[in-house]
């Protein structure tokens, strides 16, 4: 089970490795976190998917929040159809210092392309998955951000998995609850709003055209396939464009004179 120092959370975006949580999971209490096998951490290691644990005491590897953040996407590109290939390929582009905040964000907008069908979960499991204590103000919250729903049985919630890592994570932002559902409606307005803009430009741009010279279904069906595998190279594009115009707009609104 967790630490009390694995359940800290970075709320700052592009904060640096050295300000999260020092790693305290092993390799069994990341397994039993993230839901894989121990055996499968040890593949994604040595295909470098993963970076390599801190060494303790007795040579005991000790992993932290970046390693499950990174395991969470990870399993959010498999879900998407991506092969192990394009795995590597999607996160070798990525910068090498991105925290585990930043890696949730990452993995939460690659899964709104398919979002995860809702579990329905007792409270101890929905804690586990968690990592934390769940009190009935957090549950509240939780809720209010539509991260989990009472489920059909008692003390059972209905949760998105997609979304919960970031909910909790969102449970301890120093910021008021009306702030954070305001900014979550602003950010789905807009990214509703860019998506439809890029479905426009590929049906009119892309689609249209080449039906038009086209009829072979094979052909047809390629260019269905093409555009679910654009998906997370958009996203990725939108993460990159995003993160560099908040960085440039919190900067000039907080120069100092």
């Amino acid at each position: 089970m967790a630490t009390e120092a694995t359940r800290g959370e970075v709320t700052g975006t592009g904060a640096s490795r050295t300000e999260e949580p020092q790693p305290t999971l092993t390799v069994d209490e990341l397994a039993a976190r993230a839901g894989v096998t121990v055996r499968t951490i040890r593949f994604y290691g040595t295909r470098g998917l993963l970076p390599p644990p801190v060494i303790g005491p007795r040579r005991v590897g000790h992993y932290g929040v970046e390693h499950l953040s990174r395991l969470a996407l990870i399993e959010e590109l498999q879900h998407q159809g991506m092969t192990l290939a394009a795995i590597e390929r999607y996160l070798e582009q990525l910068p090498p210092d991105l925290s585990a905040h930043d890696l949730a964000i990452h993995r939460a907008l690659v899964a709104t392309w398919a979002p995860d069908a809702p579990e329905e979960l007792p409270r101890i499991e929905l804690e586990r998955r968690a990592g934390r204590p769940l009190g009935d103000e957090d549950l509240d919250r939780l809720a209010a951000m539509d991260v989990l729903a009472p489920g059909d049985a008692d003390d059972t919630f209905r949760v998105d998995p997609g979304l919960l890592r970031l909910g909790v994570r969102l449970l301890d932002v120093p910021i008021a609850h009306e702030t954070i559902l305001a900014s979550r409606t602003v950010l789905l307005e807009h990214t509703r709003a860019a998506a439809q803009e890029l479905t426009r430009l590929f049906r009119d741009e892309v689609w249209g055209p080449y039906r038009e010279r086209e009829s072979d279904p094979e052909h047809v069906a390629a260019m269905k396939s093409l555009s679910a595998h654009m998906q997370p190279l958009v996203i990725q594009a939108l993460v990159t464009a995003f993160q560099r115009s908040l960085k440039e707009e919190l900067g000039a609104a907080f120069r100092t004179e």
